[in-house]
């Protein structure tokens, strides 16, 4: 019998890709067959992010462009899922009536039915409980195969008060460090070497089970897997990062020395009104002491311009922090009014144009920080994972650079390399935010 070709486009970030793969496994090992082209497909599934704006309009445009491929009988279904299709569960219906499927994140176990059903004409409108969404069942990842994400933990408490991800992903649930572990294991016995650790907060990890954050309890189990060599960490919050996690990543050599902390804002009021804790001076002195008890720390954060009421004096007040603290990489978005949160229609809305420029001068900002920091770093060596190869360069990053989302390092070699080892490249140039080296 004809295996049914099933195709997937994941959309944003990099725990909704996890979701993705668990998908396709759960198809593949019930007899689909997984294609990598839409063309290819009989039923394409879109796995959507409805974080920003900007993920929305991505997220519709796929779909459209699925429907059109739908039209043209080049497919034979399309499965809606994810977070736009758990937030605008009517609309997409109703909207792009092509869609045979919209189904709810809770919904994601019950994919190989669902497709079932869409292949043979049946649509299926379903939104489970959030908490059916599985976090823990097998997948295949779909990065290269020496590097993988880890989700550690799904949903979030943090209510921040520009954020929907709350209401969309649902409250807060840990995986147990044995299932993680068990996980890690598996993608090294695959030839996976770098974990990445995701979460919508990984630094809260563990509260929820253990009645405290256990992060640093499962680092400390995660380092003891034989294969894996690098192990980075995604999104924690300055709040939760505790003593014992600062020790456990400056003592243990597996952990790489580079950690992302969204921080948003520096000014009290703006992050008091954004529902978030701290301010400028707090951060500054956490940063102060990670960089002073973790040799090499290397810090990327993300920064939200132009929300409601954000005075030029509070902007400026940001970019005279991101100058003092001089961030390794540095991300910036405009500010997005998302219904259903206190931020959408706050009173104090910032210009359209107002916000796309605060924007630009921030992260011009950063660029002056990163050249600098590129410009002295000509003439180090550093261990390099190598990420591809383009026919005459290689593409590889050290444990400052995380896949798909910073720059990295172009660099030579007189011998082939193979994908995915770890080499020695002494930094003789720079270009821009990329580094450029030779092999030694």
């Amino acid at each position: 019998m004809k295996k049914i070709k099933v195709g997937m486009i994941s959309l944003g970030c990099p725990k909704n890709q996890v979701d993705g793969e668990i998908m396709l496994t759960k198809l593949v090992n019930s007899g689909f067959e997984a294609v990598s082209e839409l063309e290819e497909s009989d039923i394409v599934i879109i796995n959507t992010c409805g974080f920003i704006e900007s993920a929305k309009a991505e997220a519709i445009e796929a779909i459209l462009e699925a429907a059109e491929y739908k039209k043209a009988g080049l497919i034979k279904a399309i499965v809606v899922t994810g977070c736009l299709a758990e937030r605008y569960r009517e609309e997409i219906r109703k909207e792009i009536p092509e869609a045979d499927a919209v189904i709810g994140i809770g919904a994601d176990g019950d994919i190989v039915k669902v497709c079932q059903k869409a292949f043979i004409g049946l649509t299926t409108e379903f939104f489970p409980d959030k908490r059916l969404l599985p976090i823990d069942d097998e997948r295949m990842p779909s990065t290269p195969s020496h590097w993988a994400y880890l989700k550690i933990a799904e949903g979030c408490d943090n209510r921040c008060s520009y954020c929907a991800i709350p209401s969309i992903r649902g409250a807060f649930r840990s995986r147990t460090i044995e299932s993680v572990v068990s996980e890690a294991k598996e993608l090294a016995e695959s030839g996976v070497k770098e974990l990445i650790l995701v979460a919508q907060d990984t630094t809260k990890y563990g509260e929820d089970i253990y009645g405290e954050y256990r992060l640093d309890g499962l680092l400390k189990q995660l380092v003891k897997v034989d294969g894996i060599e690098w192990i980075r960490l995604f999104y924690c919050y300055p709040q939760r990062i505790t003593e014992s996690l600062i020790d456990v990543i400056a003592k243990e050599d597996k952990i790489c020395n580079y950690i992302d902390i969204p921080l948003q804002h520096s000014d009290k009021d703006v992050l008091k009104s954004m529902n978030r804790i701290g301010d400028g001076e707090s951060y500054k002195m956490l940063i102060d002491k990670m960089r002073e008890r973790i040799d090499g720390l290397s810090l990327r954060t993300t920064f939200m311009v132009g929300f409601p009421n954000e005075s030029e004096g509070q902007f400026e007040n940001l970019c005279n922090f991101v100058k003092d603290v001089k961030f390794d990489k540095m991300g910036c978005f405009t500010f997005s009014p998302e219904e259903d949160t206190p931020a959408f229609d706050m009173e104090g809305q910032i210009p359209e144009d107002i916000k796309i420029r605060r924007n630009e001068i921030l992260m011009d900002i950063q660029y002056s920080i990163t050249e600098n920091s590129n410009k002295s770093r000509v003439g180090n060596t550093y261990k390099v994972i190598t990420d591809s190869f383009d026919g005459e360069k290689y593409i590889g990053r050290s444990y400052m650079d995380s896949p798909e989302i910073d720059s990295g390092i172009i660099f030579t070699s007189d011998k082939e390399i193979e994908i995915g080892s770890f080499v020695n490249v002494k930094i003789t140039d720079y270009d821009g935010y990329d580094l450029i080296g030779e092999v030694v």
